[in-house]
């Protein structure tokens, strides 16, 4: 389970997570991270949120981000918000680290599924190009997590049926939604609220 002070990291998409706050601290209600990103650092996949408002604020380097279709970018102070079902990427367009203040909300199960994915990530079970694991992996993760988050495509009701059918065939081949992050451990200096 994790827990306020985890920290995960993903050697391919270069981010680092430090939990502020989970669901557990909250009442279900935040997530509340600090996302360290790397010069060339990404969020491995344009995604959309179901139910879930995602805000980010820039502390430091420049975020470029693509929002519904539009490209933005921000420096530190720079706020974004984007609403439930919206789809969006972003990555860090800078030459120094990224370094973000992501709030996620309602947190339902968010953190879980980022112990998976970066528990993949890993254990070297993610392309080193992309940094998504492979599509029966990928299907067992997005099928048990599907409040959380989407991928922008293709449209969700192809996601249903085409995920459905391959997160069966990966659950028979022993593919697990739940993959937990090798390392886990506390942030040795925990940023500070702004």
């Amino acid at each position: 389970m994790v827990k306020a002070g985890d920290v995960f990291e993903h050697p391919v998409t270069r981010e680092k997570i430090h939990f502020r706050q989970t669901a557990r601290d909250t009442g279900g209600a935040l997530m509340l991270g600090d996302v360290f990103m790397q010069p060339g650092g990404f969020v491995a996949a344009e995604h959309i949120h179901p139910g879930q408002e995602e805000r980010f604020e820039v502390i430091a380097g420049t975020l470029r981000a693509r929002i519904a279709g539009k490209e933005v970018a921000g420096g530190p102070g720079t706020k974004l918000v984007v609403p439930p079902g919206i789809p969006h990427v972003w990555w860090n367009a800078g030459d120094d680290e990224l370094h973000v203040l992501a709030e996620v909300r309602p947190a339902l199960r968010f953190e879980d599924f980022f112990e998976s994915f970066f528990g993949l990530a890993q254990d070297d079970k993610v392309s080193p190009q992309t940094g998504l694991p492979n599509l029966l992996q990928m299907a067992v993760l997005l099928r048990a997590h599907h409040a959380e988050i989407v991928l922008a495509s293709p449209p969700q009701p192809v996601q249903t049926v085409l995920f459905g059918a391959l997160a069966a065939i990966g659950r028979l081949l022993g593919y697990k939604a739940a993959h937990p992050y090798p390392r886990a451990r506390k942030s040795q200096a925990q940023p500070q609220a702004t």
